[in-house]
């Protein structure tokens, strides 16, 4: 079935917009295609979502802080991408401190990996001393990328795997491509993301889901060198 107009979600609970369906490759490409994610707890129904408004970090805007450029130069780690996917999701699954259990349910592995088998779901991995250090993973549609989750190990690590992605996508697709980080938190908006609105958010996605996308999603070693 379709998803119903993204103005019909909820203001309370801000952005709920439908409950059930499976998250089936289809269903879930068929939702980002549209501006709308799943998220849900344990033992919970799916939950879809379009929040107004909505955090995006334009890769331009990336704020780099003069200690994570030392370290962007110094370049004491490995990047890679879509070597640890399945890794990477369970480490942005793992109990954090401070914080209750998880969304990134066994459900959410599984269809997420199905993604990424199919070519639509990547991880970017950043690696110290032969260890996974840290990562993010997400959805790309285009010159969409659509953020799920990062997670770190070592200090700043989160932050090199999105400025690498943030870099890399600039590079690939200039102005117009956008990295989707859902909520607002303050650790994304003092990394440069911002809140826009819903209406705004949709009309980007509409226009940059069609365009080219990356052949091969491998990013190029003198980003930051």
């Amino acid at each position: 079935m379709p998803f119903p107009p993204v103005e019909q979600a909820l203001l309370h609970p801000n952005g709920l917009l439908a409950v059930g369906g499976d998250l089936s490759p289809a269903r879930l490409l068929a939702a980002y295609r549209r501006g709308i994610f799943p998220w849900f707890s344990p033992g919970d129904p799916v939950l879809w979502w379009s929040p107004d408004p909505r955090t995006v970090l334009f890769p331009a805007e990336f704020a780099c802080s003069h200690s994570l450029k030392k370290t962007l130069r110094k370049g004491h780690y490995e990047i890679c991408t879509d070597s640890a996917f399945e890794q990477v999701m369970r480490a942005c699954a793992a109990p954090r401190h401070g914080h209750g259990g998880t969304w990134i349910v066994e459900e959410m592995i599984a269809a997420y990996a199905a993604l990424h088998h199919l070519g639509h779901a990547h991880s970017v991995e950043v690696w110290m001393d032969g260890k996974l250090a840290g990562g993010l993973y997400g959805v790309a549609i285009g010159a969409m990328f659509y953020g799920e989750s990062m997670f770190s190990h070592r200090r700043d690590a989160s932050k090199i795997a999105l400025a690498h992605l943030a870099a890399q996508w600039q590079r690939w697709h200039g102005a117009q491509g956008l990295i989707d980080c859902q909520m607002h938190t303050p650790h994304l908006a003092s990394l440069g993301a911002r809140e826009i609105p819903r209406t705004e958010f949709v009309a980007h996605v509409q226009e940059l889901i069609n365009c080219v996308p990356a052949t091969d999603f491998r990013f190029d070693s003198n980003l930051f060198r």
